[in-house]
């Protein structure tokens, strides 16, 4: 038996003495909190893709940690657009979701924003740092998550050579 377990356990009537027995939980509807979550997760992922984010993705954690069920992670190019995404992503879960953050880190350096939404936790990385931590090597056995439009967001796809396009002065 886990120490959470014995929180969990009382003394039955009629036993012997030191004998523990598991004190039912409440009943939750694991599947309903689960699609909340992730419709929740695809709703962060949509509003950092309209802040034109990078490499959104989504990570089911759910039975592989007990402080989320979904990881979202997604990229700026500037410390002025992880800001951006960041306070664009808490902005659009309050006013057309009455969503809150219950936390958040880092906006003010720009390099890696942390948001709270409690069942779903939200990295922005600047662009440069985002390969440093590597999170997605950390959780490379969870399942992903599909976001529509994410394939427009990836780094290395059609717009990944537009910040060395050149502006055609060849003097």
């Amino acid at each position: 038996m886990t120490s959470h377990d014995a929180k969990d356990a009382k003394q039955t009537k009629g036993a012997p003495r030191g004998a523990l027995t598991q004190t039912p939980r409440p009943s939750v509807d694991s599947d309903r909190e689960a699609e909340s979550s992730r419709a929740m997760a695809l709703h962060i992922a949509a509003a950092g893709l309209d802040k034109k984010a990078l490499n959104v993705e989504i990570i089911d954690v759910r039975g592989k940690v007990d402080y989320a069920d979904f990881v979202v992670l997604m990229s700026g190019r500037s410390d002025r657009q992880v800001n951006a995404i960041a306070q664009g992503v808490q902005r659009d879960l309050r006013t057309d979701h009455g969503v809150r953050c219950l936390g958040a880190e880092g906006l003010q350096q720009g390099h890696w924003a942390l948001l709270d939404f409690g069942d779903v936790i939200v990295h922005v990385f600047h662009h440069d740092m985002r390969g440093y931590y590597d999170l997605e090597a950390l959780w490379i056995d969870a399942a992903r998550v599909t976001v529509p439009g994410a394939e427009r967001s990836r780094a290395d796809g059609p717009l990944a050579d537009f910040d060395q396009l050149d502006d055609g002065d060849d003097e």
